[in-house]
C-alpha cells in the first residue's frame, strides 16, 4: 500500500470513515426515534401508556446491542485468514441488509430481529477498518488507524445522527433507517473503488484469535467496560422522552440534544485519548468519578431547558473520555490478536448498550420517571470504578509474587505479525 497517491490515500481512508459515520447512525438514531417506533409499531399499548410502549420499544436497542456481542467474537474467529477488505466489504453487505430489514420490519418483533441482524458486523467492522487504516497510514500509525475510524462514529453524533433523527420525525422512523441503509451502500461502493486489494491474512488463525480470551484480566477489564459504561446508555437511550417529557420541549428539539451528546463525545474523545496516553491508570481512576458525576448533576437540572443540553454535553464527554482509555486498557492485558481485541472491546460496550437500555427500560416501566436511569447509571459507575480499583489491585499483586520468586510478571504482547 506504500505505492499508492496521496488522493488515493486520502479517499480510501475517507471511505473506511465513512463506514464508521454509518455505524454511528445505526447505532444511536434509534435512541432518538423510540417515541416513533413505539407509536407506530406498538399502537395499543402506547395509547394505553406512552411510557410503557417507549420502554418497550427500548428492547431495539438492546437486540443491537446483543448483535454486536454475539457478531464481533465470532466474526473474529470465522474471518481470521480474510483478506481485511474482503471482511469489511462483506460486513458493510450485512449491515445494508439489516439496516433494510429494519426499515421494512412488518412487526415489532421482526424489528428486534431485524435489529440483531444489523448488530452483527458492528465489533469486526471496527478491527477490520481499524487494520486497513492503520496499514494505508504506513508503519507506527496503528493506533491513529483505529482513532480514525472511530472519529467517523463521533462525528455522526454531532451531524449525522440529528439530522437523521430530524428526518425520521418529519418523514417516518422506516424513512430514517433506509437512509442509514443508503450511507452503508455508499459507504460500500467507495471501498470497493477506492480501498486496495490487500491478501488474506496468513499469520492469523481462529485458535490464535481465542487465545485472546485465556488471560483473566481480559475478562476483568471487560466487565468494567459493561458494567461502568451502561450508565451512560442507561441515560442516552431514553434522552428523547427525557427531552419532551421531563424537559418540556417539543419533539424538534431532540435533534439538539443530540447534538449536544455528540459535541461532548468529540471533546471528551480528544481529551480521554491525550490523558490515556500520558497515564492510563489515572485516566481510569479520574473518568469513572467524573461519569458518576455527570449522571448526578444530569438527573438534577434537565428538567430546565438549559439544564439539559448542559448535562447532555457532560454526559456525552465524561463518557467518550473514557471510552479510549477502557480500549488501551484492554489492548494492554490482551494477548496479541488485533481482531479479537477490538472485538471484545465491542462486545463490552454494547453489553454497556444493552445492560443500560434495559435496566432504563425497568426502572421507567416501575414508574420512576425518565430521569431515574440516571440515579441508576451513577450506580454502575460506581460499581465500574471499584471493579477498576480492584483490577489494578490484582495486577500489583500478581507483579510483586512474580519478582518475589526472582521472576517478573509476564505481560501478553503482540505478536510481530500482526501490525499493520
Amino acid at each position: 500500500m506504500n505505492d499508492l497517491t496521496t488522493s488515493r490515500r486520502r479517499a480510501a481512508l475517507l471511505a473506511l470513515a465513512l463506514g464508521g459515520f454509518a455505524v454511528g447512525l445505526t447505532e444511536f438514531v434509534a435512541m432518538g426515534l423510540l417515541p416513533e417506533i413505539a407509536h407506530g409499531l406498538l399502537p395499543g399499548p402506547y395509547a394505553r401508556s406512552s411510557s410503557d410502549a417507549i420502554s418497550r420499544a427500548g428492547w431495539s436497542v438492546s437486540t443491537y446491542a446483543l448483535g454486536v456481542v454475539v457478531g464481533a467474537p465470532t466474526i473474529a474467529v470465522l474471518a481470521a485468514r480474510v483478506s481485511r477488505k474482503r471482511l469489511v466489504l462483506g460486513l458493510l453487505v450485512l449491515f445494508v441488509a439489516g439496516t433494510v430489514a429494519s426499515a421494512l420490519a412488518p412487526t415489532f418483533w421482526m424489528l428486534l430481529a431485524a435489529r440483531f441482524i444489523a448488530g452483527l458486523p458492528h465489533g469486526a467492522y471496527f478491527g477490520a477498518a481499524g487494520i486497513l487504516a492503520a496499514r494505508l497510514m504506513g508503519p507506527g500509525n496503528q493506533a491513529r488507524g483505529f482513532a480514525l475510524v472511530l472519529a467517523g462514529l463521533t462525528t455522526s453524533n454531532v451531524i449525522g445522527v440529528p439530522l437523521i433523527t430530524s428526518l425520521g420525525q418529519d418523514a417516518g422512523w422506516r424513512i430514517a433507517y433506509l437512509a442509514i441503509a443508503a450511507v452503508f451502500f455508499l459507504t460500500l461502493l467507495a471501498v470497493w473503488v477506492v480501498v486496495p486489494e490487500d491478501s488474506a491474512y496468513t499469520g492469523g488463525s481462529p485458535r490464535a484469535e481465542l487465545g485472546a480470551l485465556r488471560a483473566p484480566q481480559v475478562w476483568m477489564a471487560a466487565a468494567v467496560a459493561s458494567i461502568g459504561f451502561a450508565g451512560f446508555f442507561a441515560v442516552d437511550s431514553y434522552l428523547a422522552p427525557i427531552t419532551t417529557h421531563v424537559a418540556g420541549l417539543p419533539s424538534t428539539a431532540v435533534p439538539w440534544a443530540l447534538v449536544a451528546v455528540g459535541l461532548g463525545m468529540t471533546v471528551g474523545n480528544a481529551v480521554g485519548g491525550w490523558s490515556a496516553d500520558r497515564n492510563l491508570r489515572f485516566s481510569l481512576l479520574l473518568g469513572f468519578p467524573c461519569i458518576v458525576a455527570a449522571l448526578v448533576v444530569f438527573a438534577l437540572v434537565a428538567h430546565a431547558h438549559g439544564g439539559l443540553f448542559v448535562g447532555a454535553f457532560l454526559l456525552g464527554a465524561t463518557s467518550m473520555f473514557l471510552g479510549p482509555a477502557l480500549q488501551a486498557r484492554l489492548i494492554a492485558v490482551a494477548p496479541g490478536a488485533q481482531l479479537m481485541g477490538a472485538a471484545i472491546n465491542q462486545s463490552a460496550m454494547n453489553i454497556a448498550n444493552s445492560l443500560g437500555a434495559a435496566l432504563g427500560s425497568v426502572v421507567i416501566a416501575q414508574g420512576h420517571g425518565y430521569l431515574a436511569p440516571s440515579w441508576l447509571g451513577a450506580l454502575l459507575g460506581v460499581v465500574g470504578c471499584a471493579l477498576t480499583v480492584v483490577s489494578f489491585t490484582v495486577e500489583g499483586r500478581s507483579e510483586r509474587t512474580a519478582t518475589a520468586h526472582g521472576g517478573r510478571a509476564i505481560r501478553p504482547r503482540a505478536r510481530a505479525n500482526e501490525s499493520p
